[in-house]
């Protein structure tokens, strides 16, 4: 499911997405579709596969806010009397790009070689495409997770947390070894922001 697209980047690796508004699809993404941790894929413009990514933030904006002075019409009658009015509330998140999947099938994780491009979609990722991503060559890989870990943000062994959960319903067979990461990612979460 489609639930935005790309309107700016912070980095190769560090995206801004707007959430689709009332008006432009028929049908809109609910929260729990970019809820923190959802893997989602960047389509890439040349045709060369998509960017696999983490929503990792949600951005609430509202020019609105502490506007107080007059308004010539209230808010309902806009849709009537001016239907060109622009709703400029907007939900962005924050996504990471974590790999590229090629138009081949081939898995890349880590640093992606390509970047996304202005209104690229942003898409839902399947669990049959989470599965097929962590599983380069028939094996469990979590090749981008010691990259994340040393970006240093706090925030980031939680994110992590989330995808382990992820994973452990996706990859029965592989609990043990996904325990053993959740119990490290756990620590970590509980220390770091102790310093």
């Amino acid at each position: 499911m489609q639930i935005g697209k790309i309107v700016k980047s912070n980095s190769h690796v560090d995206y801004v997405c707007q959430i689709n508004n009332a008006g432009e699809f028929s049908t809109l993404p609910q929260p729990q579709d970019y809820g923190f941790g959802t893997f989602v894929r960047l389509e890439l413009s040349d045709e060369s596969g998509y960017l696999v990514g983490l929503i990792y933030s949600t951005i609430l904006m509202n020019p609105e806010f502490g506007n107080l002075g007059p308004r010539l019409s209230p808010p309902s009658d806009l849709e009537i009397f001016s239907p060109d009015y622009l709703r400029e509330q907007a939900t962005l998140v924050g996504i990471l790009a974590v790999g590229q999947v090629m138009r081949n099938g081939e898995v890349h994780q880590g640093v992606p070689l390509l970047a996304a491009t202005v209104n690229a979609a942003v898409e839902t990722m399947s669990p049959k495409e989470i599965r097929h991503f962590h599983a380069p060559g028939g094996q469990l890989s979590v090749a981008y997770m010691p990259r994340l870990l040393a970006e240093g943000d706090a925030i980031t062994p939680h994110l992590l947390l989330k995808v382990v959960e992820q994973l452990s319903m996706l990859f029965p067979d592989k609990k043990r070894q996904l325990a053993v990461l959740r119990g490290n990612l756990a620590w970590k979460a509980a220390v770091t922001p102790a310093g």
